[in-house]
């Protein structure tokens, strides 16, 4: 027996409308209903529209697919596969690169037993950092054919990116090094916090060394050094690495950083005339964000005192002290003192002056030799141990090289002192290393070594 219920509307018991028949158009569900299919029960004629339900669980092992199913893969531990559903009409499988990693980890996805994949009966390697993929089951010729594929998806990046100055890497750091002016601009910051803290280095100018007039001239201080080393770029940093101390700490943002690099004090020139006198100029300040390295203080010719700067400048031939390093103060220390010059006015020798907070300058003898400039600081941060902020070492009084002649520059770009009669080496350019002393002879003034240009230097991860 056969019965027919023939109607237009079935209502909930609140004369809402669950199903509707209008030319034509079944509407089944009320406004905010949920219509569920019965466990166990199946459907059939809908079809899909294209795209797949994801499951949110990240895989991060071999695994089977399931036909209309999307999965996130998480090869961060290593590489793995995904075995492909038996092949029917219309089946489809999404995989998502979860973690950004198959370029490292590979994803392996396989056909089920002789089935074929793009015509193939083969597996396809995913090797493209943030892919996703769709696969659709066609026919039994070409087999799963991949109909979406995008080869990246918008993340958060975790690391700096950067322009400006000299760009270097070095294993996972890029080093910007600027010998001269620059700017430093962060067009994008770091998702992860932490490491958006830079290395950075900062040296500023070393200082001129004095003529001898009339007796023998200290050296320049060297360029004040300021270095603190971020927790995630690992190289071997100077003593003078200030992290974890929150005043040295630079933390960046996406913005313009300039940068000033000190250029070196002018020479002590006999007669010369203001600003630099016969004493030589002091360096210039370098500058990145909130860190400044003060410029190394002028040098003493015999009459005149030496300057006080990053690193101080050393006292020529005279009982006089040198110039104050750390001026002004910073924790930890930028720079040293100078030395002193041997007593007996006229007749000792000149002094070193000090290193860029490796070592204060040596004093001057009497007779000879004279102080030696105070030794600079070492660091990797360019990616090899480099030493630098040298003090110029302090002039031999008289006429001719001596045994007990000129103060050596310190390591780290000093110059030399004059040996006796002549004038005396120049600070190493980016160095922040101070001139040497020059020497009186025969009525001649020997003049006294420039100062060493400055450099910042700034390291962080990148990758």
């Amino acid at each position: 027996m056969t019965s027919t219920i023939k109607v237009n509307n079935i209502q909930n018991q609140c004369g809402a409308n669950i199903i509707n028949e209008s030319s034509n158009t079944i509407t089944i569900g009320a406004s905010g209903d949920t219509v569920t299919l019965a466990s166990g029960a199946s459907q059939t004629g809908f079809g899909r529209t294209g795209t797949v339900d994801w499951d949110t669980t990240p895989k991060t092992a071999t695994f089977s697919a399931v036909s209309g199913d999307g999965f996130f893969c998480n090869t961060t531990a290593g590489a793995f596969t995904c075995n492909l559903p038996a092949g029917a009409a219309g089946a489809i499988v999404s995989l998502a690169d979860y973690a950004g990693t198959w370029q490292t980890n590979n994803l392996t996805v396989t056909p089920n037993g002789s089935e074929k994949i793009g015509g193939t009966n083969a597996s396809v390697v995913l090797t493209t950092e943030g892919q996703s993929v769709t696969f659709v089951y066609v026919d039994g010729t070409q087999g799963w054919i991949n109909t979406m594929d995008s080869t990246s998806n918008e993340r958060g990046n975790p690391f700096i990116i950067a322009t400006g100055g000299t760009i270097t890497t070095c294993g996972n750091d890029r080093i910007h090094t600027f010998t001269g002016p620059g700017t430093f601009t962060v067009t994008a910051a770091a998702a992860c916090a932490t490491n958006n803290i830079v290395s950075h280095m900062v040296v500023a100018g070393g200082g001129g060394g004095g003529t001898g007039n009339p007796g023998a001239g200290g050296g320049g201080g060297a360029g004040g050094y300021r270095e603190v080393k971020s927790p995630v770029t690992p190289y071997t940093a100077s003593p003078l690495d200030g992290y974890p101390s929150s005043p040295n700490r630079v933390t960046v943002s996406a913005q313009a950083y300039p940068i000033t690099v000190g250029g070196g004090g002018a020479r002590g020139i006999a007669g010369a005339s203001p600003p630099c006198n016969q004493s030589g100029c002091a360096g210039s300040n370098s500058v990145f964000s909130t860190i400044t390295s003060a410029g190394g203080g002028s040098a003493r010719q015999p009459t005149s005192n030496p300057g006080n700067g990053g690193s101080g400048g050393g006292a020529g031939t005279s009982t006089a002290s040198g110039g104050s390093g750390n001026t002004p103060p910073t924790t930890p220390a930028q720079g040293t003192d100078g030395g002193t010059a041997s007593p007996g006015s006229g007749s000792g020798d000149g002094a070193g002056g000090g290193g860029g907070a490796g070592g204060a300058g040596g004093n001057g003898a009497n007779p000879g030799p004279g102080g030696n400039g105070g030794n600079g600081t070492t660091s990797s941060i360019t990616g090899s141990p480099v030493t630098r902020a040298g003090g110029g070492g302090g002039a031999k009084r008289g006429c001719g090289p001596s045994p007990t002649g000129g103060g050596g520059g310190g390591p780290g770009g000093g110059g030399a002192g004059s040996p006796g009669g002549g004038s005396a080496g120049d600070g190493t350019v980016n160095t922040g290393g101070a001139g040497g002393g020059g020497a009186y002879c025969g009525g001649t003034a020997g003049s006294g070594g420039a100062g060493g240009s400055g450099i910042v230097v700034i390291r962080y991860k990148f990758q």
